[in-house]
């Protein structure tokens, strides 16, 4: 007689009590099982443990106390030593220091996550070809305007620009230099300006974000050459195996500087800020916001626009403008779409 096969939700089922059973099992530090309170910073941030780097650049991975709700790279935290490794945790962390800043992504189901903190600055990457879409470039502005971090502009892949095409793209990145912004014109494949790319990086803890394509990977290949090596010398030190299931990690850049690469906060919408923010992140705006005709003003073809009205006399770059209304359209999509999906849960 054939062995019954179980269904998929009988596997679930099964899957997830032997994970409840694991989870039952987790060490339980004691008190006196643990040494002095030190300081740390959080360099890699697992499913249920976090990777945490003394002063003296050692490793070691930590159990979170339950009271901590959203411990995520970058963090500065106080944590305590173990007087021994118990399945491959060597501490617990106890607290999270007050960050500067953090950046948050939404998400449809689990709400607004913090996925880093402590960042001085977001590199937004994007692409060349097919076109250079500054209505993203713009969606990724808003976001490091409403978090207070600095951004720096990077187009990679100019190497493929016929040099009319190259003017033509830094035409449009005067745009964004007439209002304050940094930009970065290279090539990852070729290295052109990666040098100069080098001296931003050397100016604190960095985090990429862009669209898939645009040559992300290849840039953090670029300045990462031994990037696998440096994952088993952690994984050496935390006494452990690689983690697979890691979200985000902190290197150690070999000229200096730090990078955080987080898969979930390279892409992401604006569905979780409110109106009034988006206008809030476009620093053009801000010197005639509040000086329109109407107090409830919606910045299109409302009367005594003052936004409008800088626009038509050349102070604010109509792309801009434009982009600006498309953004608060998707974001109210994007929010009628979430409160569908909430709905059907």
């Amino acid at each position: 007689m054939s062995k019954r096969r179980l269904t998929q939700n009988q596997q679930r089922r099964i899957q997830s009590n032997h994970h409840k059973k694991i989870s039952k099992k987790e060490v339980e530090w004691q008190d006196d099982m643990l040494g002095e309170v030190q300081q740390g910073v959080v360099v890699t941030r697992h499913a249920k443990h976090a990777d945490v780097e003394t002063e003296q650049g050692e490793i070691y991975r930590c159990n979170l106390r339950r009271t901590l709700k959203n411990v995520v790279v970058g963090d500065q935290v106080s944590w305590r030593l173990g007087n021994e490794q118990l399945q491959g945790i060597s501490g617990v962390i106890e607290a999270i220091y007050p960050r500067k800043n953090e950046l948050s992504r939404p998400d449809y189901y689990d709400g607004i996550k913090v996925m880093a903190s402590n960042i001085d600055q977001i590199i937004i990457v994007s692409a060349v070809l097919p076109t250079l879409s500054l209505n993203i470039i713009d969606r990724y502005l808003v976001i490091c305007e409403a978090a207070n971090i600095p951004a720096l502009i990077v187009l990679n892949k100019v190497d493929l620009l016929s040099e009319e095409e190259r003017q033509a793209v830094k035409k449009q990145l005067a745009i964004y230099e007439k209002i304050g912004y940094e930009t970065l014109m290279l090539s990852a494949d070729t290295g052109e300006n990666m040098e100069a790319l080098h001296a931003y990086l050397r100016q604190g803890t960095s985090i990429f974000v862009g669209q898939s394509g645009v040559g992300k990977s290849s840039l953090i290949n670029q300045l990462l050459p031994e990037n696998n090596a440096l994952t088993g010398a952690v994984s050496d030190v935390s006494g452990l195996g690689q983690h697979t299931t890691t979200a985000s990690r902190l290197y150690h850049l070999p000229l200096g500087g730090n990078l955080i690469d987080s898969p979930g906060i390279r892409e992401f919408g604006l569905w979780h800020l409110e109106p009034n923010q988006i206008t809030d992140g476009y620093r053009e705006f801000q010197s005639v916001l509040g000086t329109c005709k109407f107090r409830d003003c919606k910045h299109g073809s409302d009367p005594g626009c003052a936004i409008r009205e800088a626009v038509e006399k050349g102070e604010i770059d109509p792309i801009r403008f434009e982009n600006y209304h498309r953004l608060i359209e998707s974001r109210n999509e994007s929010k009628s779409q979430r409160h569908f999906r909430t709905e059907d849960l």
